[in-house]
């Protein structure tokens, strides 16, 4: 081992000699935006989904507004949770009261190898939200379309605006909302999309929960390099 390791270090001072410069150089920045929601465009990068499509009867929308007079742009993601179905539903929904933002899959991957946190600079309404990550296909069904998806739950206090941090290490892996029980481990350079989501029921202890409104107002979403 002791060989293999000597061996290893030579060749990294030999890549450092060849390159003229320091190993620090080749480092991508420690920080690198996934998004930023400075510019109407933005909307165009994201689809809204809700239990509606399921016979529910929540409701969303995403805008990008000056919430704050004279400050820039941001997001806002915001609507209602009704826990109600439609009459006459043919769907057999088991819960309802959801609501998501999911970015458009993107074309190839977001390589996300170099980080270890995505960042979110967030102004909320003291309810509990998800954060997913989407990654390429390898756990649940290989070779079919539904993308792997982990997660982890934001809290952001009423009315100030807050920077969340979360370790990639601390999204779970989960299966149509729930937790898979197993030892799995995400590939961050395989990522094809990320959403922030909302439900009525659930989240962390103290968050506001049950149907009626909600409000997220959204500035970035970065990566980070600890």
């Amino acid at each position: 081992m002791s060989r293999f390791r000597s061996l290893w270090q030579a060749s990294i001072q030999a890549t450092k000699r060849a390159l003229g410069g320091s190993w620090e150089d080749l480092m991508p920045p420690s920080e690198k935006f996934l998004f930023n929601f400075n510019s109407k465009d933005e909307i165009k990068r994201w689809h809204l989904y809700s239990d509606s499509e399921l016979g529910g009867l929540s409701s969303a929308s995403l805008e990008i507004t000056d919430t704050d007079v004279g400050a820039p742009l941001t997001g806002v993601f915001s609507g209602n949770l009704s826990l109600d179905l439609n009459d006459g539903s043919t769907w057999r929904m088991k819960r309802s009261g959801f609501c998501g933002m999911r970015s458009k899959r993107f074309d190839g991957f977001m390589d996300l190898d170099s980080y270890d946190t995505v960042a979110m600079r967030l102004r909320g309404d003291g309810r509990s939200y998800i954060s997913t990550i989407y990654t390429e296909n390898w756990v649940n069904s290989p070779g079919q379309q539904e993308d792997n998806s982990w997660q982890a739950f934001v809290y952001v206090p009423k009315g100030t605006w807050h920077v969340t941090k979360i370790p990639l290490d601390r999204y779970l892996p989960t299966w149509r909302g729930n937790v898979i029980n197993s030892n799995l481990e995400m590939n961050p350079s395989r990522i094809v999309g990320m959403s922030l989501s909302v439900n009525a029921e659930g989240g962390v202890p103290g968050a506001k929960t049950g149907p009626g409104d909600f409000r997220l107002e959204i500035d970035w979403i970065k990566a980070l390099r600890s």
